[in-house]
């Protein structure tokens, strides 16, 4: 597993992601884990006790967690939502538009590499659930 990649300022959190059916069953975790099949509004309920989602991306072509991840970040999650797993340089400006602001790669990533990704396109057409304002609103600002 490689290192992770946290673009947040608060502190990481420190225990275990639990599965989406364990998190349900109990009151006292704060960490759970998304796998491809997993329904995230189950967890819309309970948002406000969350400090980690981690998004499992067992595969590449799996896309699944982008949806998880932006269904929680429109209900109003504001916590650490980490893709894990197959996770490559190629998607991460898209998974940071879906929200995700953490990612934990089974492979380590080359940091200018990164930096690149997240540098390539300096406009976007459309609202996201990041903070990036479409190119078409600044045109009429």
């Amino acid at each position: 597993m490689a290192d992770t990649l946290r673009y947040r300022e608060d502190e990481p959190v420190d225990h275990p992601a639990v599965t989406v059916d364990a998190f349900l069953d109990q009151s006292n975790a704060s960490a759970v884990r998304i796998e491809p099949g997993d329904d995230a509004r189950e967890l819309v309920p309970h948002l406000e006790r969350l400090a980690l989602v981690e998004v499992n991306f067992p595969a590449f072509g799996d896309g699944r967690g982008y949806s998880s991840a932006r269904i929680l970040r429109e209900a109003g999650y504001d916590g650490e939502l980490r893709a894990v797993g197959d996770v490559l340089v190629d998607q991460l400006a898209y998974m940071r538009r879906c929200g995700f602001d953490a990612f934990e790669p089974d492979q380590q990533l080359d940091m200018d590499d990164v930096q690149a990704a997240f540098d390539r396109w300096p406009d976007v057409y459309q609202k996201a659930a990041d903070t990036r304002t479409p190119i078409w609103a600044k045109r009429h600002s």
